[in-house]
């Protein structure tokens, strides 16, 4: 592989020499350079993959990775409170977490669709708040506010799989475009797409005397990240497979959901799953916001 990293290096250093020179034969030795290019490029980014670890520098070309944090709660749920504070304390360290907040039981922000969900988190056992998942399916170690670093290890900025989104909110109806970049094949791939609510003032319990100065109930908590519907199955719409350095486009165009008070409050999340149903890479955006990959430059 080293040499031919060699090679393309080479050829590149030649092609940018001769083409000063070359007059009839132009396009076609265009041609050859971009070939080349391709060739090289597919080498630089499958098979000399740098180091995904958390805090591994970013390397041209690859693109952010992002975390998802999927926090089962309820207003009237006491304890929920160390998981809200634990996101809060994460989020504050990085750029690349993104949370949504699945409110369940008898919640004024309940999302009646969480059966799929729980199947597939806890499927032998009961929903006893709080809960929350990692990349989906990942554990969050209790106590969570003693250990954010395990969310912070999920995040890279070199991986091989992004997305960006496009979104517009005009006469009540949602436009959402999803565009999902690929700097190698990928196989057996499934979307999600949520809308959530934020700014939601409701007053929330909380036993932990520790945290948001121990107040109970913590009157008018601001709830935020609030999943309101989805405009994709909850599991995962599949996406057929992908190749080398390939984009594909998803695109939404839905009302408003009738249980969202304030369109303007309105955020989307979009994130992809393998197989497995574990999250490889997570976006979130504001409305009518018009977003690029988070390629490294």
């Amino acid at each position: 592989m080293r040499i031919k990293n060699q090679i393309c290096a080479t050829f590149i250093y030649f092609a940018a020499n001769q083409s000063v020179v070359l007059k009839k034969s132009t396009i076609l030795f265009a041609s050859f350079v971009l070939v080349w290019l391709s060739a090289c490029q597919d080498t630089i980014i499958i098979q000399n993959k740098p180091s995904s670890t958390t805090d591994a520098p970013p390397v041209t070309g690859y693109l952010k990775k992002n975390a998802l944090i999927e926090d089962y709660t309820g207003t009237w749920c006491g304890n929920c409170t160390r998981v809200a504070w634990a996101i809060e304390g994460a989020k504050a360290q990085s750029d690349k977490l993104v949370s949504v907040a699945i409110h369940n039981g008898n919640d004024p922000y309940n999302y009646d669709g969480i059966a799929p969900l729980k199947n597939l988190i806890l499927p032998n056992s009961p929903l006893a708040l709080p809960v929350s998942r990692l990349n989906r399916l990942t554990v969050w170690t209790f106590p969570e506010t003693s250990n954010i670093q395990q969310v912070l290890d999920l995040t890279s900025f070199n991986t091989t799989i992004g997305l960006a989104l496009d979104t517009q909110i005009v006469n009540n109806q949602m436009q959402v475009q999803v565009k999902l970049r690929c700097l190698e094949a990928y196989s057996d791939l499934y979307l999600v797409v949520y809308v959530l609510e934020n700014h939601l003032l409701y007053n929330q319990r909380n036993y932990n005397s520790d945290l948001y100065g121990g107040q109970n109930p913590i009157v008018n908590f601001e709830h935020n990240h609030v999943l309101r519907a989805t405009l994709t199955d909850i599991v995962g719409n599949p996406i057929a497979g992908t190749t080398f350095n390939s984009t594909q486009t998803f695109n939404f165009n839905e009302a408003v959901p009738t249980n969202i008070a304030d369109a303007s409050h309105i955020s989307f999340v979009a994130f992809v799953t393998n197989k497995a149903h574990q999250v490889l890479n997570v976006r979130e955006a504001g409305a009518n916001e018009q977003q690029n990959f988070q390629i490294n430059p």
